[in-house]
């Protein structure tokens, strides 16, 4: 995120020409940022002009640094102690400490509230530290303000160096307000306060949509407002960071690959293993960083009762029968089976169904059975016993379809199987028939004449 911001920052110091320090009777114009100038500045003396130019020429950061203390112990109240401080941020953030940056910015705001190089410098570097403090993110929270707040005047069409074009300036002025607006969502989002997260990373991304962490981020403050409605949303934008490659302000290819395995898990949960669906939303998210208007993924828990409120209207006694079937292999089972089910007739027209249906595994005996044992959930796996309190007629092969009604007697919960005490003429689609009774044949006696 720092890379990105640091050429962002790069574009904008050359277009607005902040950073640099004035020397005596040179023109002010075109340095944005700048407060009016009173009196003339004036070094105190050669040494002071000295020392800043050793400054100037030197390369090395850490050197710079011992150059600028030493400058700031000699002259404390230079005329140019804006200039030095302002050095102080950008040596700082090239060292990559963020927390130093934030506490020299903090000085010379003391000193030019309306400093541009510095209000930049620590919007950026705030995003850059590990552990802020409250006070970090109150000083960046200030200076991204500071930056919303001054913004038309740093970027007025007057202050545009005559060798900037028009498209240069505005650019320098959309990645000043898009990094405000970025550090204010980062900072809200340590704050917890998560819908102004959502807020202002949303502006961010409307200013430069191609940000693969802001999305990262967005996607992020809207999963922990736990919201069941935002949910989908934030999906979109988890797959919105996994989609843009570097050259598109994306992440390195292994940072990619480990946020979109997050996304596909969080789909999953979510929705329910769908690859379909999900390479719907991927392809979706690389086109646009937001969702459309009516952009929806289906929660797991909805699309179950749709798949079971569809399995009722189509098959309402299979759907009864697996009703039952989580009631008992609850952990209340037992007491829900002697509340619900013992000694009453089941299904006995419960949700309009009359009867069970379930294809035959088995019969006791072979031949003018009492005891059938069904197959009713799903027609493989024998979970419901049916005992007769008379005989069927014939017998039947296994496969055939018998509905039943009858009052459950008893039940298991592993396997699981349910036994009813079932009239014999509550059964039907019994194929079997009595044998025709034997008729005994006797010789025809012949009679004499």
């Amino acid at each position: 995120m720092l890379d990105r911001v640091s050429k962002a920052l790069l574009t904008v110091a050359i277009v607005a020409g902040f950073g640099v320090v004035s020397l005596p009777g040179q023109s002010q114009q075109g340095q944005a940022g700048q407060p009016a100038q009173g009196a003339q500045k004036n070094w105190k003396d050669r040494a002071e002009y000295d020392l800043y130019n050793a400054i100037a020429k030197e390369s090395d950061p850490s050197k710079r640094v011992a150059l600028l203390n030493t400058w700031k112990e000699k002259y404390p109240t230079s005329d140019y102690a804006l200039q030095r401080q302002d050095i102080y941020c950008q040596t700082y953030a090239a060292m990559n400490q963020p927390a130093k940056v934030i506490e020299a910015g903090k000085e010379a705001l003391q000193i030019d509230p309306k400093d541009l190089t510095v209000l930049f410098l620590m919007a950026q570097n705030v995003l850059g530290l590990t552990k802020p403090t409250p006070d970090d993110l109150d000083a960046g929270e200030k200076a991204a303000n500071g930056l919303l707040s001054n913004l038309d005047s740093f970027f007025d069409a007057s202050k545009k160096p005559a060798t900037t074009s028009d498209a240069d300036w505005t650019k320098a002025k959309n990645q000043t307000e898009t990094l405000a607006h970025t550090a204010l969502g980062w900072i809200a989002l340590q704050k917890k306060d998560n819908e102004t997260a959502e807020k202002e990373f949303t502006k961010s991304l409307q200013l430069t949509p191609n940000n693969a962490q802001v999305s990262y981020w967005l996607g992020t403050a809207i999963v922990q407002q736990k919201k069941p409605e935002k949910q989908p949303a934030a999906l979109f934008h988890f797959a919105r960071a996994a989609s843009l490659d570097q050259a598109q302000g994306g992440f390195p290819a292994a940072a990619r690959q480990q946020i979109n395995t997050y996304f596909v898990n969080a789909f999953n949960r979510y929705h329910g293993q769908d690859p379909q669906e999900l390479q719907k939303v991927q392809e979706l998210a690389k086109t646009t960083a937001f969702p459309p208007d009516g952009f929806t993924i289906q929660d797991v828990n909805t699309a179950n009762a749709e798949k079971e409120e569809k399995a009722r209207k189509e098959n309402p006694s299979l759907a009864l029968w697996n009703t039952l079937k989580q009631a008992l292999t609850a952990a209340d089972g037992e007491q829900y089976f002697t509340n619900n089910m013992k000694g009453a007739e089941v299904p006995g027209g419960a949700g309009g169904v009359q009867s069970f249906k379930g294809k035959l595994i088995s019969s006791k005996p072979a031949l003018r059975p009492k005891e059938l044992v069904l197959s009713v959930g799903d027609g493989t796996t024998p979970d419901a016993t049916l005992v007769l309190d008379a005989p069927l007629p014939g017998k039947a092969d296994p496969g055939v379809m018998i509905e039943f009604s009858g009052v459950p007697s008893a039940f298991t919960k592993e396997p699981y199987n349910v036994t009813f005490d079932v009239e014999k003429k509550k059964i039907s689609g019994w194929p079997g028939k009595e044998a025709p009774p034997v008729r005994h044949h006797t010789a025809a006696k012949k009679t004499k004449e």
